[in-house]
Protein backbone atom coordinates (compact mmCIF):
# COMPACT_ATOMS: atom_id res chain seq x y z
CA UNK A 1 0.00 0.00 0.00
CA UNK A 2 2.91 2.51 0.21
CA UNK A 3 4.74 4.19 -2.20
CA UNK A 4 7.72 3.31 -4.37
CA UNK A 5 9.49 6.82 -3.12
CA UNK A 6 8.05 5.52 0.60
CA UNK A 7 10.06 2.27 0.27
CA UNK A 8 12.83 1.43 2.36
CA UNK A 9 12.61 4.61 4.87
CA UNK A 10 12.72 3.72 8.87
CA UNK A 11 11.00 7.55 9.71
CA UNK A 12 9.08 9.70 8.74
CA UNK A 13 7.98 13.47 10.03
CA UNK A 14 4.48 14.43 9.98
CA UNK A 15 4.77 16.56 6.24
CA UNK A 16 5.99 13.96 4.83
CA UNK A 17 3.39 11.08 5.67
CA UNK A 18 0.57 14.31 4.95
CA UNK A 19 2.64 14.78 1.15
CA UNK A 20 2.75 10.82 0.40
CA UNK A 21 -0.56 10.45 1.78
CA UNK A 22 -2.20 13.37 0.21
CA UNK A 23 -3.75 14.68 3.32
CA UNK A 24 -4.16 17.32 5.74
CA UNK A 25 -1.67 17.10 8.54
CA UNK A 26 -4.97 17.74 11.11
CA UNK A 27 -6.54 14.71 9.65
CA UNK A 28 -3.55 12.24 10.55
CA UNK A 29 -4.19 13.99 13.54
CA UNK A 30 -7.07 13.04 14.10
CA UNK A 31 -6.37 9.71 12.82
CA UNK A 32 -4.05 9.01 15.72
CA UNK A 33 -6.64 9.96 18.45
CA UNK A 34 -9.17 7.55 16.43
CA UNK A 35 -6.97 4.66 15.70
CA UNK A 36 -4.48 3.70 18.32
CA UNK A 37 -2.40 1.69 16.36
CA UNK A 38 -1.00 4.63 14.69
CA UNK A 39 1.85 5.15 17.35
CA UNK A 40 4.33 8.17 16.37
CA UNK A 41 7.23 8.58 17.82
CA UNK A 42 8.87 12.30 18.66
CA UNK A 43 12.17 13.18 17.79
CA UNK A 44 14.42 15.14 20.80
CA UNK A 45 13.48 18.49 19.27
CA UNK A 46 9.65 17.42 20.01
CA UNK A 47 8.70 16.56 16.43
CA UNK A 48 6.64 13.46 15.56
CA UNK A 49 8.09 10.95 13.55
CA UNK A 50 5.73 7.49 11.92
CA UNK A 51 7.46 4.26 10.97
CA UNK A 52 6.65 2.69 7.86
CA UNK A 53 3.78 0.85 9.44
CA UNK A 54 2.31 3.89 10.09
CA UNK A 55 2.54 5.32 6.83
CA UNK A 56 0.84 1.87 5.56
CA UNK A 57 -1.89 2.19 7.91
CA UNK A 58 -2.71 6.09 7.27
CA UNK A 59 -2.63 4.43 3.48
CA UNK A 60 -4.89 1.67 4.08
CA UNK A 61 -7.73 4.30 5.94
CA UNK A 62 -7.80 6.90 3.50
CA UNK A 63 -8.22 4.18 0.67
CA UNK A 64 -11.00 2.55 2.56
CA UNK A 65 -12.80 5.69 3.61
CA UNK A 66 -12.39 7.42 0.26
CA UNK A 67 -12.54 4.99 -2.30
CA UNK A 68 -14.69 2.01 -0.09
CA UNK A 69 -16.80 4.12 1.57
CA UNK A 70 -16.24 2.73 4.97
CA UNK A 71 -16.92 4.67 8.20
CA UNK A 72 -14.20 5.01 10.66
CA UNK A 73 -15.10 2.63 12.89
CA UNK A 74 -15.60 0.38 10.16
CA UNK A 75 -12.03 1.69 8.73
CA UNK A 76 -10.67 0.51 12.44
CA UNK A 77 -12.28 -3.10 12.44
CA UNK A 78 -10.93 -3.55 8.94
CA UNK A 79 -7.50 -2.40 9.75
CA UNK A 80 -7.00 -4.62 13.08
CA UNK A 81 -8.22 -7.54 11.10
CA UNK A 82 -5.69 -7.06 8.15
CA UNK A 83 -2.77 -5.87 10.53
CA UNK A 84 -3.70 -8.29 13.37
CA UNK A 85 -4.67 -5.78 16.02
CA UNK A 86 -6.49 -7.24 18.92
CA UNK A 87 -9.58 -4.90 19.97
CA UNK A 88 -9.14 -4.29 24.06
CA UNK A 89 -10.90 -5.98 25.44
CA UNK A 90 -13.33 -4.11 28.21
CA UNK A 91 -12.71 -5.53 31.80
CA UNK A 92 -15.56 -6.68 34.30
CA UNK A 93 -15.82 -3.75 36.33
CA UNK A 94 -15.09 -5.81 39.80
CA UNK A 95 -11.63 -6.70 38.10
CA UNK A 96 -11.15 -3.18 37.36
CA UNK A 97 -12.29 -2.34 41.27
CA UNK A 98 -10.20 -5.12 42.50
CA UNK A 99 -6.71 -3.90 40.90
CA UNK A 100 -7.72 -0.53 41.79
CA UNK A 101 -7.98 -1.62 45.42
CA UNK A 102 -4.77 -2.97 45.03
CA UNK A 103 -3.15 -0.13 44.01
CA UNK A 104 -4.66 1.87 46.53
CA UNK A 105 -3.06 -0.63 48.73
CA UNK A 106 0.59 -0.48 47.67
CA UNK A 107 0.40 3.42 47.43
CA UNK A 108 -0.16 3.41 51.24
CA UNK A 109 2.34 1.28 52.00
CA UNK A 110 5.02 3.50 49.99
CA UNK A 111 2.72 6.77 51.59
CA UNK A 112 3.98 4.86 55.31
CA UNK A 113 6.80 3.85 54.72
CA UNK A 114 8.15 7.23 53.35
CA UNK A 115 6.59 9.12 56.42
CA UNK A 116 8.71 6.50 59.26
CA UNK A 117 11.61 7.65 57.11
CA UNK A 118 10.78 11.35 57.11
CA UNK A 119 10.11 10.65 60.80
CA UNK A 120 13.50 9.24 61.34
CA UNK A 121 15.14 11.94 59.53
Amino acid sequence: MSTDKAQGRLFYKLDEISRLAKLDPNIIETWEKEFPFIRPGLTGGGKKIFRQKDLDIILRIKELTDKQNFTLAGAKRKIEEEFGFQPAQPLHPDKLRKALWQVRDQLKEISETLQKRSKKA
